[in-house]
């Protein structure tokens, strides 16, 4: 589950950044003041609309590696409009089995993606609309609770945390109770911070955390852990209070170019990125989704942690070679069976 957004993509420089407000590499919910830039950037030279939303974006890139099309499904809440459309197209075309909550009353969501330093840093800031409007509810229709009932692993964004984190706790109890794989994502600095309670309250349900140096460190600012070492804080991370004893939690966390940081079982195990040249970065847009997509296409097919993170990387190091989470479809993740 997660917020169906509709990226408007436009690369532009800093001053625009510096007029909102905004920082680089970093995610944001929209505010009064931020309206005006949806429509600002319509005018933008080589503007994209990319079918996005971190959790769908993940299950695409998850449904691309694996070549076998309806192993996800997704469910988030829409407008009535041609840009739910566009959304469920692109979703559906990637193999991605669509459960849309639709709502007569709000327009379908849009994220402006501004990209800056030719593709190296993206400020996203989210404007929700109909995807703040999800309910528990849509989990009662029989279909879908036999969709969540059928599924042996879920994922959920850290975002959601701010729409409907009743969801976010059914799901996550329902995982624990069956010994399925709940796994969940910072997402964002904010979320650590604004959103620590609903945040916290699904945390002893959670597997396997993911997120990136930025957000590991405001989380750890935020739980108090006392050091801004990001192997420390993976640790204590995962040793945080959990609900299902059968396992331990796993936490994977990114750090752009440097290497992968994964915590497991108590030990830390590092592993390298694969290097690009300046040239080859087109944009970090949607590099934290396809990691986890890479990730969870190996994960439900029963490979080690450490085969996940490996695909995670190549699926990352492939997205952020074009632009927005797009994938170019011919492409076969090598290691894949």
């Amino acid at each position: 589950m997660g917020n169906p957004l509709l990226d408007i993509l436009a690369s532009t420089d800093e001053s625009y950044l510096d007029k909102y407000g905004l920082e680089a590499n970093n995610a944001i919910l929209a505010e009064d003041k931020h309206q005006p830039m949806y429509q600002e950037m319509l005018d933008i030279p080589n503007v994209e609309y990319i079918a996005g939303g971190a959790t769908q974006n993940a299950m695409r890139v998850a449904q691309w590696v694996l070549k076998k099309p309806k192993c996800a499904t997704f469910m988030g809440s829409v407008g009535e409009d041609a840009f739910s459309n566009i959304l469920q197209s692109k979703a559906e075309e990637a193999g991605v089995v669509v459960r849309y909550q639709k709502q007569p009353n709000h327009p379908t969501g849009t994220c402006a993606v501004v990209v800056t330093k030719n593709g190296k840093c993206r400020s996203l800031v989210a404007n929700l609309a109909a995807a703040n409007y999800f309910t528990t509810l849509h989990l009662d229709i029989p279909e879908n609770n036999a969709l969540l009932e059928k599924a042996e692993y879920y994922y959920i964004s850290g975002f959601f945390l701010t729409v409907s984190p009743e969801s976010i706790l059914r799901v996550g109890k329902h995982a624990c109770e069956k010994n399925k794989i709940f796994c969940m994502n910072l997402s964002a600095p904010f979320l650590c911070e604004l959103f620590k309670e609903p945040m916290m309250n699904a945390f002893p349900f959670v597997d396997i955390i993911f997120g990136n140096e930025t957000e590991a460190g405001k989380f750890a600012e935020v739980q108090g852990f006392g050091t801004t070492d990001i192997k420390e804080i993976a640790l204590k991370t995962a040793n945080l209070p959990k609900e299902n004893s059968k396992r331990q939690r796993i936490v994977v966390f990114t750090q752009g170019a440097e290497n992968v940081v994964l915590a497991k079982e108590g030990e830390i195990t590092e592993f390298p990125v694969i290097k690009l040249k300046e040239e080859e970065l087109i944009d970090t847009n949607g590099a934290g989704d396809a990691f986890v997509g890479g990730f969870l296409a190996q994960l439900v097919q029963g490979k080690s942690i450490e085969a996940c993170i490996k695909c995670a990387i190549w699926a990352a190091t492939e997205i952020i070679q074009r632009s927005g989470c797009s994938f170019p479809e011919d492409l076969q993740y090598p290691n894949n069976s």
